[in-house]
Order: C-alpha cells, then sequence, then structure tokens
C-alpha cells in the first residue's frame, strides 16, 4: 500500500483529496497497488469535511510515519513549503508540489536532495495547471535540441486581456470583474504585474535547456500599463496583446528569458487562446513546432496534474526520473538586448515625426483618435536602437511584436 499526506487544504489540496477518492479505483488499477490517503495537514478545523479524521496540524507526525511514502505540498510560497519539503525529503518521502514559487527558487537544490535521499521531487502541476507540459518536454521531446519555449503562462491575466479585447472593457474594470469571478486574487500583483509567469518561465527553461534559471535573473513587465487603446490599434493591424514568457537558446549555453506584453498576429495560434486558458508553445530543431494547450488553473485541472506525479511515483517508489537540471549561474541569463523584433509605439507625435526617429514604419489607425497621436509598428530592430531612437518622445505604450 503507498500512504499519501497531504500538505495544505485550500483549493489544490482539497482538489488532489477529492481525486483521489473519486477515482480511487482507476488510481489503483494504474498502479497496480492500493494508493490511499492518510493524513491532511493543515491549521484550521474542518468538522464538515468526509476527510475530518485525516486532519493533523504537526508536521512531525508525517515526518515521523514510516508508512507514508508520498508527501504533496500545495501550501505555496517559499516560506514554511520549503522547510516542510526539506524535511520530507531527507525522510526518504518523494514530495508532488504545485508551487510554482518554491520550484523556481529553490528547485536545484531540492531535486539535489530528493536523488541524494532515494526519492523523487515532481511539480508538473507547477506550470499549465492541469496541461501536461514538463513531462514532454523531458521524455516526448526528449530527442530535441530545444531551441525556443514561450506561451501564455497566465490564466488571470490572459481573462483580463480577453475581456478588454471582447468587451471593451479598461485594465480596471477587467481586473474588477476577474476578482468577482474568483479568476483574481483580492492583491493580483503576482499575476498581473508578471511574477506569476515569471517563475512559470524559469521552470520551463531550466527544464529545456538543462540549468536553473532563477526568477530574480529574469526581467518582468507586466499588463497594468495596456490601454484599450493600444487593444484597439492592435485588432486594427490583426494582432491580438497578450502577455507572454519566452526563453530561448543562446550561444555558449545561456539562456535569454523575460516576460512582456506583446502584440501577436491573427495567424498564430496563442492570438486565439482566450479567458483563463494556457499555451505553452516549444520549438525543437527536429520537431519543429508544437504546442501544449489547456485550462492554466482551477481547482481539478491543477490536482488532475498533482495526482499524476503521485501515480508515477507509486508505480516505483525508488525509480530515478531524471528530472532535474544543472546548477545555474550569474552569467546564465542574458539580457534580451540582443532579441531582434518589430515593435509596436504608441507616442505624442506626429506621423512625420515617427518617420524620421523610427525609419521605415507602419501606421495604425482607430477610431477616436486624438490629434497628435500616433501608433506604429517599426521594421525589426533591437530593443536599445529603438528606446535611443525615441528619447526625448511622449511614449506611451512600447511592446515587442511576436515574428
Amino acid at each position: 500500500m503507498v500512504h499519501v499526506a497531504i500538505l495544505g487544504f485550500g483549493t489544490v489540496g482539497s482538489g488532489v483529496a477529492e481525486v483521489l477518492a473519486t477515482n480511487g479505483g482507476l488510481i489503483d488499477h494504474r498502479v497496480d497497488d492500493l494508493v490511499r490517503l492518510k493524513y491532511i495537514l493543515d491549521v484550521r478545523d474542518f468538522p464538515d469535511s468526509p476527510y475530518r479524521d485525516l486532519f493533523v496540524k504537526d508536521f512531525g507526525a508525517i515526518e515521523n510515519d514510516h508508512e507514508v511514502d508520498i508527501v504533496v505540498e500545495t501550501i505555496g510560497g517559499a516560506g514554511i513549503a520549503l522547510d516542510f519539503t526539506t524535511r520530507a525529503l531527507k525522510a526518504g518521502k518523494s514530495v508532488v508540489t504545485s508551487n510554482k514559487e518554491l520550484v523556481a527558487t529553490h528547485g536545484y537544490e531540492l531535486l539535489q536532495l530528493a536523488r541524494a535521499n532515494g526519492c523523487s521531487y515532481l511539480f508538473e502541476a507547477s506550470v499549465g495547471g492541469g496541461i501536461p507540459i514538463l513531462r514532454p518536454l523531458t521524455s516526448c521531446l526528449a530527442a530535441n535540441e530545444l531551441e525556443q519555449v514561450s506561451g501564455i503562462l497566465n490564466g488571470t491575466t490572459n481573462y483580463i486581456l480577453t475581456r478588454m479585447i471582447r468587451a471593451g472593457l479598461t485594465f480596471d474594470q477587467a481586473l474588477a470583474e476577474a476578482q468577482a469571478n474568483g479568476y483574481a486574487e483580492k492583491d493580483p500583483t503576482a499575476d498581473v504585474d508578471g511574477h506569476d509567469a515569471c517563475r512559470k518561465i524559469c521552470i520551463l527553461a531550466a527544464l529545456a535547456f538543462g540549468r536553473h534559471v532563477y526568477p530574480d535573473q529574469v526581467p518582468a513587465q507586466g499588463i497594468r500599463g495596456v490601454t484599450l487603446e493600444d487593444v484597439a490599434y492592435a485588432d486594427s493591424a490583426g494582432y491580438k496583446i497578450k502577455l507572454l514568457g519566452r526563453a530561448l537558446r543562446q550561444p555558449q549555453g545561456r539562456v535569454c528569458a523575460f516576460v512582456a506584453p506583446h502584440l501577436v498576429p491573427g495567424a498564430n495560434p496563442l492570438a486565439g487562446v482566450e479567458d483563463v486558458f494556457n499555451a505553452i508553445a516549444v520549438t525543437g530543431n527536429a520537431i519543429g513546432d508544437v504546442m501544449f494547450y489547456g485550462r492554466g488553473a482551477g481547482k481539478l485541472p491543477t490536482a488532475s496534474a498533482v495526482v499524476a506525479d503521485v501515480i508515477d511515483i507509486a508505480k516505483d517508489l525508488k525509480k530515478d526520473r531524471h528530472n532535474g537540471w544543472e546548477e545555474g549561474a550569474p552569467d546564465l541569463v542574458v539580457s534580451a538586448d540582443g532579441i531582434v523584433s518589430p515593435w509596436y509605439i504608441r507616442a505624442q507625435m506626429s506621423a512625420e515625426q515617427a518617420r524620421r526617429r523610427c525609419g521605415d514604419i507602419q501606421l495604425l489607425a482607430r477610431g477616436g483618435a486624438p490629434a497628435g497621436e500616433a501608433a506604429f509598428l517599426t521594421a525589426p530592430m533591437a530593443e536599445p536602437e529603438v528606446r535611443e531612437r525615441l528619447e526625448g518622445a511622449d511614449v506611451g505604450s512600447l511592446y515587442r511584436v511576436l515574428a
């Protein structure tokens, strides 16, 4: 029998318990053993829960119980979750998590700790919710040298941008609606300022390119500055504004990674990804382009990915899953300054001034545009060059165009 303990009984933790109970017979069949939930750790009381007899408040009960084989960490953050994960791995218990902050910040050391203690550390649910992406990167696409990973990694921001595009809501209105629908937290900073997407692209980059990429090495720009004017200008040229996380292989084993709003051409599959859905595009030197699409968050989709990791471990508790990466370095991640692309610019200037500054441009139009405002697309150039050309100008928006 394989015994499981869940740390945290919030949205994901309760979803994991539900999936284990609802699909218990199927899971037992696929593992060829009995997988049973033994503990749930939470500081709160749940007297009406069907799992009320499983609750404990002291992690030591789980840590010291030799029957517990797998610990599911759904607490979040990199504080107590790091302490409990470290202690579980040192006790020889495999850990499964949906905690992207913990994996992005401490993944390398935790993977090393798991290997040293003959157990596993798996985190499929940390990126893309229920979308299978991490395991395909290391197994299905293992024959490829991956060149680029990019995508819509945050459902909250994608919902907000979709409502701005589809319903003409301002950013503030769309954010309030997302909060009312439970898609955004009361404090939406991690989502709308790009921190959540940053953590996820760090994990994807580490798996794709083989070395740990830390969040503080990856610049992140969110969507607070995106306006309805930008949405209208983009639409006039057949583009949609999306918040993308991108990681690109660079010479000498280095990585370029960043998070920023982009204008995505309508012909690109990412342009059609709406509401809370996520999509991750991967480019390999043998397979070319592939895309993974689905619900990027939610109780049961995320729990599905967590339980899939539980099943994988339960099939062979001591198997080395080779899902790690090498140590990072201060000079591993290089600036995106060398990445050449067209740019979208909205500024207070005339069309002639725009041409004098930026050369060959494509002027954009929208209804109700005030006199003295120009919006346009540039020829491909690097960011330092475009900023130099715009020096001293009153620029409202400046976003990359996904070529």
